[in-house]
């Protein structure tokens, strides 16, 4: 999230000191754009995580808030503008996931295996936390 939301691949890959690999961007700002990012990256996975808006809210707050060091959460301004934003990006995410008739899982490392192929364990899980994948 040290970079802003640009659909612009050159820029993207700036972040990344060494070519190849695998690459995650994430951005709670992406929910605005993500048809926008389907279309400039055809060939790219899109994940969406989705928790619910009180859910997302109290574990913002549980994480540090505003104290948080990063990423930097000052353009929310104080704890109201935080809960629209989750809201408007909960929103922008579950339009998205209906368009594309998106199937939800729990986030479970059963899931990360089956959809990537990898076991990984979780030190913490939370059954409010949602996930799907356009591949």
């Amino acid at each position: 999230m040290e970079l802003e939301c640009r659909l612009d691949a050159d820029y993207i890959d700036s972040a990344w000191t060494e070519p190849g690999g695998t690459r995650l961007v994430k951005s709670h700002d992406w929910a605005y754009m993500l048809s926008n990012v389907e279309q400039h990256f055809p060939a790219d996975w899109i994940m969406l995580v989705y928790r619910p808006d009180m859910a997302s809210y109290a574990w913002w707050h549980e994480a540090g808030g505003f104290q948080i060091k990063y990423p930097c959460y000052d353009a929310y301004q104080d704890s109201t503008g935080m809960l629209a934003a989750i809201t408007r990006q909960n929103q922008c995410i579950l339009e998205y996931a209906h368009s594309r008739n998106a199937t939800w899982h729990h986030f479970t490392p059963e899931w990360v295996k089956s959809t990537f192929g990898h076991r990984v364990e979780f030190a913490k899980t939370f059954p409010d936390i949602l996930v799907t994948v356009f591949k």
